[in-house]
């Protein structure tokens, strides 16, 4: 009546978290050595699609660790693998692509007006 799995995936699960959290470290330390670089040039018109583009390889490797960590973690809770794979694709996708835009404009804001104006506690 009930699916259970005989082995739950729980290093897929693992794994998963492993590869989102050290895909966001490199992430992090990635977006300090652009800010940096962009406080020490002072260049009139610095290009933002080369700065996406260095970030492509980390994000790419929270996309792929967020959607084992989801695939795994459903399987755990019952859901077949063709259903779980089903639902962590495009629920994950569709949130790294959501994310990415929103890092993209968010990257042209501070690139254009400076990091000054992201900063949202001095609006309280």
């Amino acid at each position: 009546m009930y699916y259970f799995p005989l082995q739950p995936p729980y290093l897929l699960l693992v794994m998963g978290l492993f590869i989102a959290l050290t895909s966001g470290v490199a992430l992090s330390g990635t977006l300090k050595v652009i800010v940096q670089k962009w406080s020490s040039d002072r260049q009139e018109n610095p290009q933002p699609s080369s700065s996406l583009k260095q970030l492509f390889v980390p994000f790419l490797g929270i996309t792929s660790g967020i959607f084992l960590f989801l695939y795994s973690g459903l399987q755990i809770f019952g859901f077949p693998s063709s259903l779980a794979l089903g639902v962590a694709l495009p629920l994950g996708l569709l949130t790294c692509l959501l994310v990415w835009l929103q890092l993209g404009s968010m990257l042209d804001f501070a690139q254009s007006r400076g990091m000054q104006s992201l900063d949202l506690d001095s609006w309280s």
